[in-house]
């Protein structure tokens, strides 16, 4: 198994229809070791089960910007596992205000903490766990097409993502020299949890379905296998990628065409509405 004999943390997990999900199933099959963490004691009752179904995984409190977490992470680790291979970096929020209002609306404190949430988090989370963080070490993160393009309603959650995409590559070349790789997963529409509070989401999705090449939405499956992937040694010569698990959609420069009855070019988004 590509993973046996590998350990790590998965942060961010919600419940068994999210992406970290998938991503901790795809490592459980593959012979990974995994701990999780939970935000609060709502999650805490969700987290809990699913780890118990994964060899009974250790489960941590962690809220990345409670400094008594994040300065007790490492410790609790080392005291588990020693030292880890791997750390799945699933984290992103922001106000609800800032994902329901115009971009330009957005506030001060809503930027600030959609940044600290979303993208300070990984770097912060990073060097907490310097110390536990096993010479190859692989990192991922959760990126989506809203960063380097503009996607309705996504306002900004798509500036966070842009900067995490760039954290990723400044991060690839400062951990590289200790041969730590840090890539990021930007997966197609997904319906989660973290997905429920992006305005006309169904939209989106069905927009996808019908534009993507492969004429379909990608699964939290799908997306866990390619986090497999880039955290597993296949990957030992990739960092600082941003890897798109999309059905191809990222590569579209307009709507999908095809050809009619009449042999005329028609939007396959206006034949399927």
């Amino acid at each position: 198994m590509i993973m046996k004999g590998k350990k790590g943390l998965i942060v961010g997990l919600a419940n068994d229809k999210s992406i970290a999900y998938g991503i901790a199933k795809a490592l459980h099959e593959q012979g990974a070791q995994m701990a999780f963490t939970y935000l609060n004691e709502a999650l805490q009752k969700r987290v809990e089960p699913i780890a118990a179904g994964f060899n009974n995984s250790p489960v941590y409190k962690l809220d990345v910007s409670d400094e008594s977490d994040m300065g007790a992470i490492a410790s609790k680790i080392a005291a588990d596992f020693g030292t880890i291979d791997f750390l799945v970096h699933s984290v992103a929020f922001a106000p609800k205000e800032a994902l329901t209002e115009g971009f330009m609306k957005t506030s001060k404190s809503a930027f600030q903490i959609a940044m600290e949430i979303s993208v300070y988090s990984l770097i912060d989370l990073t060097n907490r766990l310097e110390p536990v963080l096993a010479p190859g070490a692989s990192i991922i993160t959760l990126s989506y097409l809203g960063g380097p393009k503009y996607i309705p309603n996504y306002n900004v959650m798509g500036v966070a993502k842009a900067a995490l995409e760039s954290t990723v590559r400044y991060m690839a070349v400062e951990l590289g020299v200790k041969g730590q790789r840090v890539n990021a997963i930007s997966a197609g529409p997904i319906k989660t949890l973290a997905a429920s509070g992006i305005g006309d989401f169904k939209q989106i999705l069905n927009w996808n379905e019908a534009n993507a090449p492969m004429r379909k939405n990608v699964t939290i499956e799908e997306v866990g296998n390619s986090a497999m992937y880039l955290l597993s040694d296949l990957a030992s010569g990739v960092t600082g990628e941003i890897h798109y698990v999309d059905a191809g959609y990222n590569i579209m420069g307009m709507a999908a065409v095809e050809k009619n009855s009449d042999g005329k070019s028609v939007f396959i988004w206006d034949e399927q509405k």
